[in-house]
């Protein structure tokens, strides 16, 4: 039997990782490549595919932070034209960022600093457009019964609340941000 028989398929991709040639890339622990596996579940349960899931979670685990395509498809066991797609995917809603490094041809990815408050900002746009809609169907449904009116109506109030709201909770994230970071500098 060869290691790689033996071994879990957690491991198994530790060591496909592990044995690409040279370079400053990752290793990956069985609770980190489990860890990984939840987060590609948990995107997965909010419509992305789990392999973009998969992709960010290898990433907000990686030592060091970037990794290139080639060692995101080695940890994951998938194809590059996968990584490809899902890295795009990722980098859309500004998740995480290609960066280059001086001197190198290769891309790499990291998770974007920020990337949960620009990724919260961008959906304020949408929420905006839902609201705008639903006030549309409002309009066309001028005269019509409450009961017929009702889920329109509970649409706009929804997104109405949060297109309201969201900013203001953006802004305290930012200055509790802000505070911890001042907090850091002066050693307190």
């Amino acid at each position: 039997m060869t290691e790689t028989s033996k071994c879990s398929i957690f491991s198994c991709r530790l060591h496909s990782a592990a044995s690409i040639g040279g370079g400053d890339i990752a290793t990956y622990s069985e609770a980190k490549l489990a860890y990984i596996e939840e987060i590609g579940l948990a995107l997965e349960a909010q419509g992305l595919p789990r392999m973009a899931g998969r992709v960010l979670g290898a990433l907000l685990v990686a030592d060091p932070p970037e990794q290139s395509a080639e060692e995101l498809a080695a940890t994951l066991r998938a194809s590059r034209g996968s990584i490809s797609t899902m890295t795009r995917l990722l980098e859309g809603p500004g998740i995480i960022e290609r960066i280059a490094r001086p001197g190198e041809r290769k891309v790499y990815y990291r998770n974007r600093p920020d990337a949960w408050y620009n990724a919260t900002q961008n959906r304020l746009g949408a929420m905006s457009g839902m609201r705008t809609l639903a006030a549309r169907g409002l309009e066309l449904l001028t005269g019509a019964s409450p009961d017929v009116r009702l889920g329109l109506a509970d649409m706009h109030e929804f997104y109405a609340f949060w297109e309201h709201e969201i900013p203001v909770i953006l802004r305290d994230w930012q200055a509790q941000r802000e505070a911890k970071r001042i907090s850091r500098d002066d050693g307190t």
